[in-house]
């Protein structure tokens, strides 16, 4: 099952452990949302989900202190505690009573504390825990920031991708991925690619070796993670092979249950595939904005014939 240590996530949110006796290295959180334990703190557990991380803040901290006798707290902290919860997690800078870390670490349950806000320390662990936790896969391909989006290039091993990513890279866009790209689904249509840590930055090119992007054309070249948002299919061209001319059928590729858009492109001698992803680029930004060249020149065609004009002019 995948998880995320309760470690790493003290590391990036840089949280306060209280209770150092405890390994927090060996919890492994499996679920990305949290839980204000508000009914739990009267003692209402039903439908409790205990692998949650639970974050507590002004409310139930004053409720505790203002509403509940001590003898109520012990009882309290009992029942929370033998739940077999990942941590706790005390927003606002609150610090826990000497009662409430001893129970905790007669349990098990790591303290945590940060002085953020609840509100906005529990959007910051749903985020982290949603990326990190998120379904992935790893495909053969390169991935790279062009004018913004994230482009996705796929076809059979020597077809070029990687030499296609060089040019790109020469002409001002950005590298995430060469040869793997790791993709994770972080919402129902939100695909995000990086490159596995041990090949970030280099590039493979056939007759030359391994090139290090960051190091021959800077930090801007480089990018760690990019939003998926369209995929160029790279095919060697054929003569009696068709592809797509006008652009008015829309082609999807489906990674993870999330379609994004597909593009396919004819490989041969002689063709700047770098300039026709760009264009590619520009043009899918302008269909995302409303504006579809296809169906404008269509129209204009349409319009012509239904007038009884010719139409050889602009075709």
């Amino acid at each position: 099952m995948q998880g995320v240590r309760l470690s790493t996530l003290i590391e990036k949110m840089d949280l306060k452990n209280m209770t150092e006796s405890i390994d927090t290295h060996d919890i492994i959180l499996t679920l990305s949302d949290i839980n204000r334990p508000a009914l739990q703190l009267i003692g209402y557990y039903e439908h409790f989900e205990n692998r949650r991380v639970q974050v507590i803040g002004n409310v139930e901290q004053n409720y505790l202190h203002t509403k509940m006798t001590h003898e109520e707290r012990v009882e309290c902290y009992e029942r929370l505690f033998s739940q077999k919860i990942p941590c706790l997690v005390l927003c606002r800078g609150y610090m826990p009573t000497k009662t409430m870390a001893d129970i905790a670490v007669k349990y098990g349950v790591p303290l945590l504390v940060t002085h953020k806000a609840t509100s906005e320390m529990s959007a910051d662990i749903i985020r982290f825990l949603n990326y990190h936790l998120a379904p992935t896969i790893s495909i053969h391909g390169v991935l790279v920031d062009v004018y913004g989006e994230g482009v996705l290039i796929k076809g059979e091993s020597g077809i070029g991708k990687s030499e296609i990513a060089l040019e790109l890279i020469k002409r001002g866009h950005r590298l995430v991925s060469d040869d793997v790209v790791e993709i994770k689904k972080i919402s129902d249509d939100e695909l995000c690619g990086s490159a596995p840590e041990i090949t970030r930055y280099f590039i493979e090119l056939r007759g030359i070796g391994i090139v290090d992007a960051k190091m021959l054309y800077g930090v801007g070249s480089v990018k760690d993670t990019q939003t998926i948002d369209m995929e160029i299919c790279l095919e060697r061209w054929k003569p009696d092979t068709e592809f797509d001319r006008m652009g008015l059928k829309d082609d999807y590729d489906e990674i993870l249950g999330a379609k994004i858009p597909r593009y396919r492109i004819p490989v041969s001698p002689g063709r700047n595939v770098a300039t026709i992803i760009e264009s590619a680029s520009i043009n899918h930004r302008q269909k995302m904005m409303g504006y579809n060249a296809a169906k404008t020149l269509y129209e204009r065609v349409t319009a012509r014939m239904q007038n009884g004009g010719n139409t050889e002019d602009i075709i």
